[in-house]
């Protein structure tokens, strides 16, 4: 009888965790001490490792949680119905209106839509009101330390430790999802680094406590690669017998092209006559719904390496701002 018969779900996945940690051959406090010696070198202060590192372990929990992503496990419509809800619409609209002073000073000195924002800030902490409950350094410390990405982590974990060090919060106060990911618009700690802003003027980059702090950051960081104006795709109609090869951001075609093969808009009409290249985007496993998409798509990629994400992201901002649901 297969193992996966006898041993419960959960409990497999966490054997399985266990052992992707044993994979390291290196004990985990040798370990340990080969960053810290790395951490003071790069400019970490002891103070700062001692408050920050005392008593840290591996954390099995964070392995399986990285083996089992919602991205990875969930069809389309089931991860846009999780996450586009009605709730987080209304709430979107709320926020939208309630804060819009700061959303519209933001939006017109770096050119997003105030609703792409107000979007952003509800899929990643429902508008600030859950960022994470986890110790950011345990977190990135067992990544680290596991082979799989250990690099990349590492690499995190320097920068977590560095925004610690520079006083921008406290290594006890530092909670943020599983993967190290933190405060209202969760930022990995080199985003942060590289493009968090000071809102607020108080002279504290606080994405955790301040909106005006986590709603300018995250502007910051769209703009490196947003192009104003322009939207981020919408979903359209395929014809039948449709190349699937064309599918993909490695395809981008003018717009004229993209009707001449067929491609209308979800109502249809056909596409705009805008000088704009757009790729057509099958996220649900080759089948329809299918999206063309432009620029912006890809600068909303860069928050996270998802279609769905990405799609759930737009489409929330869209209907956020008065756009009908998605056709089915």
């Amino acid at each position: 009888m297969k193992i996966s018969k006898i041993i419960p779900k959960l409990m497999l996945l966490i054997l399985l965790s266990m052992e992707s940690l044993a994979q390291n051959p290196q004990p985990f406090n040798e370990w340990l001490e080969e960053f810290r010696a790395e951490a003071i070198v790069s400019g970490i202060s002891e103070a700062t490792l001692d408050t920050a590192l005392v008593n840290v372990q591996p954390v099995e929990r964070v392995i399986e949680r990285d083996r089992n992503q919602a991205e990875s496990r969930l069809d389309f419509w089931t991860y846009i119905d999780r996450v586009v809800t009605d709730a987080r619409i209304t709430e979107g609209r709320r926020r939208l209106m309630e804060d819009s002073v700061l959303l519209q000073d933001v939006s017109n000195r770096y050119g997003i839509p105030a609703r792409v924002l107000v979007s952003a800030w509800g899929i990643e902490s429902s508008y600030g009101n859950y960022q994470g409950n986890d110790g950011v350094i345990s977190s990135l410390v067992t990544l680290a330390y596991d082979p799989r990405r250990a690099t990349f982590f590492r690499r995190e974990l320097l920068n977590a430790l560095r925004i610690i060090d520079e006083g921008h919060i406290s290594a006890e106060a530092m909670k943020g999802s599983w993967a190290g990911a933190m405060g209202q618009l969760q930022f990995m700690p080199s985003t942060f680094i590289d493009y968090a802003k000071d809102g607020d003027g108080d002279g504290r980059k606080d994405i955790w406590g301040s909106s005006a702090d986590a709603i300018e950051s995250a502007a910051n960081y769209m703009a490196a690669s947003w192009r104003p104006g322009y939207i981020w795709g919408r979903q359209v109609e395929i014809p039948d017998g449709f190349d699937t090869s064309l599918a993909g951001l490695d395809v981008q075609k003018p717009l004229n092209e993209w009707s001449e093969l067929g491609i209308k808009r979800i109502d249809g009409a056909t596409l705009s006559t805008a000088d704009l290249n757009g790729s057509i985007v099958l996220p649900n496993d080759g089948n329809e719904p299918a999206f063309i998409v432009y620029q912006n798509y890809r600068s909303i990629l860069r928050w996270n390496r998802s279609h769905l994400f990405a799609i759930a992201l737009g489409h929330l901002a869209d209907r956020i701002g008065g756009q009908p649901p998605l056709q089915r």
